[in-house]
């Protein structure tokens, strides 16, 4: 009786989810190469290579404000492809711009373009934006994220209810044990018909892959739910929730102007140089600024040796933005377990860990997830077709009985 409760509870739960997994399957097989693929689209953009020495960030933010005087920047980010991503805004009482991106040389702070990541493509540079947003909350916005966070919590769960119905039948007296009656479940018979290889594919395809599924299944709670991500975590680990995950303070020093953008580089600088030696760890890089204005600081951000991620790093200060006093130190690993193991999962799902055969293997894994979702449909459309076509010939069966 149990059994045949999860068994229902797998078959709904994975219809219900089916579409979405197909879809952030196959974008997020595309976004697996995302570098790549910024370079093939939008290669004035995303040059590709090193311009040797670059520009510190504040450089590049007032370099950026005099090219859009009606602009103000939110953040400088250098995407490692030879160009800073300047993310931009509407000043105060300006009307708003057609795009939200500018693109300057990291070296020397030419422009190289812009692109907007709102609305339906348009060209080349904006295909990737909506395949992210497809990706990341079905192109809606919030209520998308809220959708695909409910989605990675079924899916967090379902992963140990489709373990569970792969393990044979408990009870009963069998003369094989345990492991060899387990076996046929980690199998395909390919010789067998089309339903029986279907369902030897879902099954076993989820046996095989069950850790790699997981992973990307509690990682997107992280990143679409992560008020419950951070709750279950800090239940079980020793977990400190980062800054940006708390309420926001009220905004001290009012009457004070923030810092300028030059103010705010040297100050994250010394501040994460001074982290760096307290808390013993090395800075390879600068990898972002940001002015977070609606919570009244900034944020610094480097790559160093407490980063696990290979292409970008997370290792930040965040410091208010009038005082320039330090906020709090945002360590992606090495200081609280639960912090470590969630930027593991965050490095693991985003494909920034052991280099391009781990990358090629992401990709594969959301084309593997969304046949996975079909195979699932298959076998419920299959089952559907045979109690319809058994049901006339009960009710003959009962009218000759």
């Amino acid at each position: 009786m149990r059994r045949a409760v999860f068994v229902l509870v797998h078959r709904w739960v994975g219809l219900s989810m089916a579409g979405f997994l197909i879809l952030v399957g196959l974008t997020g097989a595309l976004l697996a190469f995302l570098p790549e693929l910024n370079h093939w689209l939008s290669p004035r953009l995303f040059p590709g290579g090193s311009a040797g020495v670059a520009l510190d960030a504040s450089a590049l933010a007032l370099r950026a404000e005099a090219l859009v005087p009606e602009a103000r920047v939110q953040s400088v980010f250098f995407n490692g492809m030879g160009s800073a991503t300047i993310r931009i805004e509407a000043r105060p009482g300006a009307p708003p711009l057609e795009f939200d991106q500018l693109f300057l040389g990291e070296g020397s702070g030419e422009e190289l373009g812009r692109r907007s990541t709102r609305g339906l493509p348009d060209g080349a540079n904006t295909i990737l934006p909506f395949v992210y947003r497809l990706h990341y909350a079905l192109a809606l916005g919030e209520p998308g994220g809220w959708i695909l966070g409910l989605v990675a919590i079924a899916w967090t769960l379902d992963c140990f209810v489709g373990f569970y119905l792969t393990l044979p039948s408990p009870g009963g007296a069998h003369k094989r044990g345990f492991l060899e009656r387990w076996k046929p479940s980690w199998l395909v018979k390919f010789r067998a018909s089309f339903y029986r290889v279907n369902f030897d594919l879902h099954r076993a395809g989820g046996l095989w892959l069950w850790a790699a599924l997981f992973v990307f299944a509690w990682s997107s709670v992280f990143m679409n739910m992560n008020a419950f991500y951070m709750s279950v975590t800090e239940l079980l680990f020793d977990f400190e929730r980062p800054i940006w995950a708390l309420p926001a303070p009220p905004l001290s020093h009012a009457d004070r102007a923030p810092l300028g953008w030059r103010e705010a580089q040297a100050i994250g600088a010394r501040l994460m140089d001074e982290q760096a030696q307290a808390n013993g760890f090395t800075v390879d890089r600068q990898v972002a600024l940001a002015a977070e204005r609606s919570e009244g600081r900034y944020r610094y951000s480097a790559h160093s040796s407490l980063d696990i991620g290979e292409k970008y790093g997370s290792t930040s200060v965040y410091f208010d933005a009038c005082s320039g006093a330090l906020l709090s130190l945002d360590a992606p690993s090495g200081r609280r377990s639960g912090n470590t193991l969630t930027t593991w999962l965050m490095e693991l799902h985003m494909a920034n860990v052991f280099g391009p055969p781990y990358r090629i293997f992401v990709g594969l894994l959301g084309v593997f997830i969304a046949i996975l979702s079909l195979t699932g449909v298959t076998i419920w459309w299959k089952k559907r077709r045979a109690r319809a076509d058994s049901t006339p010939r009960r009710s003959v069966a009962r009218v000759v009985a």
